[in-house]
């Protein structure tokens, strides 16, 4: 196993602090850019594009759509580096959205359970069901060694099935009713910067992390060493299924009802996740700042609908991943864990 106070490993840890760096000064220098136009030409495209982008409403708006993409692209990282690739976050998100409202449905709004109020009990109930999906996959991919990429699609797929017939049994729609009460944006705020801080202390500064890192990059060398590759990947598998959960069930809570119709109210949020993680080379500080940086562009393209401008949501929903796109091929810094998707016979 690598030495994390090697040469190399400094050296890749100091490559990720500057593109992270390098993402947090382009981001700045854009939001200055346009908030200098936007002054210099306040009856303009940029006057009405600064206005949206510096308002109150679109910094909700995007606290609350950039939950279940950084929480689950948070996710994505762990059972990723650990060498599982979990492309199944999109299914994960789906099954703990809906699964939340039926929680708090039952339990009722302004009711308790053992102290633990309505909300909370949503909260832990769509963890739970997240976590469950995410360790069949585990054992699936895992135990059995299937194609984690089919097994991944299986567990979306499945979601998507589920969610809605699920909803239409118990509530005779796809479409849930409102609760009537929802998860405001500053506590989906929160969870997000403490995921994300947590996430990365995790992973860089504990041995499960280190750990982690062995079992994507060189698995072979943390067998040797006595550590369970199987277990470490359990781990990393589990890991995405609870912050999924918690991403699925805060975007659901945020409004209050569980929307099943079309792609379901998690409308790919769970691929741009990977794609934010991607965009983030694999670091929770870049993830949070790609996954921002998405659910920006989604909540602005609201807000210039109002305003009469015909944006198709479709081409902005394409922007995350003409954005890795171009990264991968221009930058190239995304460095993919090198046992990624590859099964490990134990040699005990």
């Amino acid at each position: 196993m690598r030495n994390p106070l090697s040469p190399a490993a400094l050296l890749e840890d100091a490559s990720e602090s500057s593109y992270v760096r390098s993402l947090v000064v382009g981001t700045v220098g854009v939001l200055a850019v346009l908030g200098v136009l936007g002054l210099a030409f306040p009856a303009s495209v940029a006057g009405d594009l600064a206005g949206i982008v510096f308002s109150t409403s679109t910094a909700k708006s995007t606290a609350r759509l950039a939950a279940p993409i950084v929480l689950a692209g948070l996710g994505g990282i762990f059972a990723e580096k650990s060498g599982v690739i979990n492309i199944g976050l999109e299914g994960l998100l789906i099954i703990s959205a809906f699964v939340s409202v039926y929680a708090a449905s039952v339990v009722g709004v302004g009711n308790a359970v053992l102290g633990v109020p309505a909300l909370g009990i949503a909260f832990l109930a769509g963890i739970a069901a997240s976590t469950f999906l995410a360790a069949v996959f585990a054992v699936v991919c895992i135990e059995f060694k299937a194609d984690q990429i089919i097994a991944g699609l299986a567990v979306w797929l499945i979601a998507l099935g589920l969610a809605p017939f699920m909803s239409t049994v118990f509530f005779g729609g796809v479409n849930t009713p409102n609760l009537g009460v929802s998860v405001g944006w500053k506590y989906s705020a929160t969870m997000v910067v403490l995921a994300t801080l947590g996430s990365w202390w995790l992973l860089n500064r504990t041995a499960f992390g280190k750990h982690l890192r062995a079992a994507g990059e060189n698995p072979k060398a943390l067998d040797t060493v006595g550590v369970s590759v199987s277990k470490v990947r359990y781990a990393g598998v589990l890991l995405s299924g609870v912050l999924s959960g918690v991403g699925g069930s805060a975007l659901a809570l945020s409004i209050g009802q569980f929307v099943g119709s079309g792609e379901t109210m998690v409308q790919g949020k769970g691929f741009i996740a990977i794609v934010a993680y991607l965009f983030g080379n694999y670091n929770p500080l870049g993830t949070l700042g790609a996954g921002v940086l998405f659910a920006g562009l989604d909540a602005m393209q609201i807000r210039l609908q109002q305003l009469g401008y015909a944006v198709p949501d479709t081409l902005v929903q394409t922007i995350p991943y003409v954005v890795v796109i171009v990264v991968l091929a221009l930058v190239g810094r995304t460095q993919i864990p090198e046992a990624a998707g590859e099964h490990y016979e134990t040699e005990e």
